[in-house]
């Protein structure tokens, strides 16, 4: 028979936190990993006062009881969110060995994944039903009205629009995060790009009567970047300045400099607009996939609610930041720092 001290030997090599329940169902050993996790008190105390959860609970008392071991899910509070552990609960010949495997990631991937699939559904479902309401309508009733059937056509065109902005963006953000990884070699002169895109985006200001200010994009400015990726950053943080976040008559301010950072030198452009801002409990979140402030003005204007997260995933891949500030009646201000070095 093992003596506890190998017992111990053999729960401190495995790579997991695990321990050991007696039969009188107090927890008399643990490794450090268990005891890092868990506190420092748990040895000595039964098992049921440090693991509140049923199913756990059943399954230890299963193991003690020679019913045979089982893997339970087992959820922790923690300071940010919960953490979710998949427990190996195991029968010993005088207690029951508990082995923890650390789940959150899967758990959040997987809530990740339903909420996708979710709000995809919710975006395609509205233009959809629009879509087939109006052609049973121009198949029916609206047949021989001209009138009408000009109006449901470019309503139609609007909405197949959307979602084919919808569709494009996805595929944005699906190359975007396939790519993250892969950090840019090319150089590209980011100026050169920012006068392209202010160019291309002069008609959506004048449109909106918003006057669009560019600083510092005169000098030739170098960056190991993706041209096309940097393109849809300052594309989406333009548009959406004057789009959602300028009144008429006020001004979107776009500028290029070099700046020292933590990591030494780094490039920053900054988009700030003079809107009514945003709700500091809001700022968090503008990255999240769908995530919108205002969603019924954001549909309105074109939007996908896909655009802060891919400029998020297109600044992780060139190793660079995003920060969002705003002032609630002050305007907001968009930041991208991209080192240099």
């Amino acid at each position: 028979m093992q003596t506890r001290s190998e017992i111990l030997a053999i729960l401190q090599g495995l790579p997991l936190a695990a321990l050991v329940v007696d039969a009188d169902a107090r927890i008399t050993l643990a490794n450090d990993a268990a005891l890092s996790l868990f506190g420092q008190t748990l040895l000595g105390r039964h098992h049921g006062i440090s693991f509140r959860q049923p199913d756990f609970l059943r399954a230890v008392d299963a193991a003690l009881t020679g019913r045979g071991g089982s893997r339970v899910r087992l959820a922790q509070s923690a300071v940010a969110q919960d953490v979710v552990y998949q427990v190996t609960v195991s029968a010993l010949p005088d207690g029951a060995l508990c082995v923890f495997e650390d789940y959150s990631a899967q758990e959040q991937m997987g809530q990740m994944r339903r909420d996708f699939v979710a709000n995809v559904s919710h975006e395609l479902r509205t233009p959809l039903t629009a879509l087939l309401g109006f052609i049973e309508t121009l198949q029916g009733p609206a047949r021989n009205d001209p009138a009408a059937r000009e109006r449901f056509l470019g309503i139609m065109a609007s909405e197949a629009e959307r979602m084919s902005r919808l569709v494009r963006d996805l595929l944005h953000l699906s190359r975007v995060e396939a790519e993250e990884l892969r950090r840019p070699t090319d150089a590209v002169d980011l100026a050169a790009l920012l006068r392209s895109v202010a160019s291309n985006l002069r008609a959506v200001a004048e449109a909106g009567r918003v006057q669009l200010l560019l600083e510092g994009a005169d000098t030739p400015t170098l960056l190991r970047a993706d041209a096309d990726q940097m393109t849809q950053v300052m594309s989406n943080l333009i548009e959406n300045a004057v789009k959602y976040g300028s009144p008429a008559g006020s001004t979107v301010r776009v500028s290029l400099s070099k700046e020292m950072g933590p990591r030494g030198e780094q490039l920053c452009l900054r988009v700030s607009d003079q809107g009514e801002g945003i709700e500091p409990q809001h700022i968090p979140r503008l990255t999240e996939r769908f995530y919108r402030v205002d969603g019924h003005r954001s549909r309105e204007k074109g939007g996908t609610g896909l655009g802060l997260a891919i400029v998020k995933h297109i600044v992780n891949r060139h190793r660079g930041r995003l920060v969002i500030e705003s002032e609630k009646g002050k305007g907001s201000r968009f930041s991208v720092f991209l080192p240099l070095s």
